[in-house]
């Protein structure tokens, strides 16, 4: 199976009035640049990388200059050694300068990769998640690329670290049977008014979840903390309750407002600063621990979580295929959570299409703790192949790759 031609497309939905807004990103459109690798079999590979709305022209025009040198390559020996080809890919002579490993060039290089994944599983006829578990630890770690972070993970102790989490993968495939736990990201945003927020917990709960979360960073901290509260008292002492400024506070106002919240004893605060501040997310992990912090959603690159990681500035690792340069390095990164003993909950800006089957592998293969996964369903009609989510569960999913079909 070899490519022929590489394509793109910027898919562009509106949401319904409220959906999607935090305390700073005010105006969402949900957003994909799409990439599709055409092949002379008939089989195309799709791969998407997520956006709020204006610059996914950009990110397709990247995707373009990209992924000129995967025209006239075999899959199979386009994957065979997949770590160099990806570090081709982010370390591109002249597009580097844009990033290297963020921003709209970064964003480019993860859809073109998820496009790569999602080709290979259709061309061994699997779903995505079925082909990563059943790929031996070499050849995982032949997927990688270790630039700049094996001074925290190299080759040897990645391939350690998965060939350990053989003993005991049979028994947590049981997970393919049970599900995938989810978390209800829709029943706070940040713009709903609090009759809807309390409509939308009761209807979490009757849905079957457990766990869901509240859009904070207000302008008046306390309507943040009477909201929080309002969603304790709704669910009881035994549900999980996440909070999220994204990126809304300055470290001061995050200590401050942070000690507010912990009476109402949030499983974690989530993006409560800039995120490429370590030291301040490090300084803030200490001062309020012992409530977690959770990060990822912004985190661009190996490296950064590598940082974060070393600081002990984070307790959850909420890496995002779509934001890091693609599947592969969403696995590096899970391996180096492993090491450091952190928890991996994905950030799921793409509706947990594609990670509905990375989860899976994290925990089948690399034994990463089975916590939950984000959900947000407002563009599950778009998908050929919606996840599907039931009594706040992931079941798992049966097509073959990597879950990204759009409807025509």
């Amino acid at each position: 199976m070899t490519i022929t031609a590489i394509t793109t497309d910027d898919k562009r939905f509106t949401l319904k009035e409220g959906e999607g807004v935090d305390s700073v990103h005010s105006d969402p459109s949900y957003s994909y640049a799409v990439t599709y690798l055409h092949t002379d079999s008939g089989t195309t590979g799709i791969g998407i990388t997520f956006n709020l709305g204006a610059g996914t022209d950009l990110i397709c025009q990247a995707i373009e200059l990209l992924s000129e040198e995967l025209v006239g390559k075999d899959v199979d020996e386009l994957m065979a050694n997949f770590g160099e080809v990806s570090h081709r890919l982010a370390n591109h002579p002249q597009l580097r300068w844009l990033g290297p490993q963020k921003g709209v060039v970064h964003l480019a290089q993860a859809s073109i990769v998820n496009a790569c994944f999602d080709l290979w599983s259709k061309q061994r006829d699997k779903p995505l998640w079925k082909l990563l578990i059943d790929l031996e630890p070499e050849a995982v770690v032949s997927l990688l690329d270790f630039a700049w972070v094996d001074d925290a993970l190299d080759k040897s102790e990645a391939l350690e670290i998965l060939q350990q989490a053989k003993k005991g993968k049979q028994e947590r495939a049981g997970v393919l049977e049970t599900g995938y736990p989810g978390y209800d990201t829709s029943v706070g945003w940040f713009n709903y008014s609090d009759e809807l927020i309390a409509e939308n917990t009761r209807r979490a709960i009757d849905n079957g979840f457990s766990a869901m979360k509240l859009k904070v960073g207000s302008d008046a901290p306390s309507r943040d903390v009477r909201r929080a509260t309002l969603i304790r008292e709704i669910t009881g002492d035994q549900a999980t309750i996440m909070l999220d400024a994204n990126q809304k506070w300055s470290l001061g106002e995050a200590i401050r407002i942070g000690r507010e919240f912990q009476a109402m004893n949030p499983y974690w605060i989530e993006e409560p600063i800039h995120p490429d501040d370590v030291l301040a997310h490090a300084e803030l992990a200490r001062e309020l621990s012992p409530t977690a912090i959770a990060l990822g959603e912004h985190v661009s690159h190996a490296v950064l979580f590598k940082n974060f990681m070393q600081a002990k500035a984070m307790q959850f690792c909420q890496v995002d295929c779509t934001r890091v340069g693609g599947v592969n390095e969403f696995i590096l990164v899970s391996l180096m959570a492993k090491k450091f003993g952190l928890k991996v909950v994905p950030h799921v800006g793409d509706m947990g299409q594609i990670h509905q089957h990375l989860v899976l592998f994290n925990h089948i293969s690399l034994g990463l703790e089975k916590i939950f996964l984000e959900y947000i369903p407002h563009l599950r009609d778009y998908f050929e192949f919606p996840a599907r989510v039931e009594e706040g569960v992931y079941r798992v999913p049966d097509e073959v790759g990597a879950s990204c079909e759009f409807c025509s």
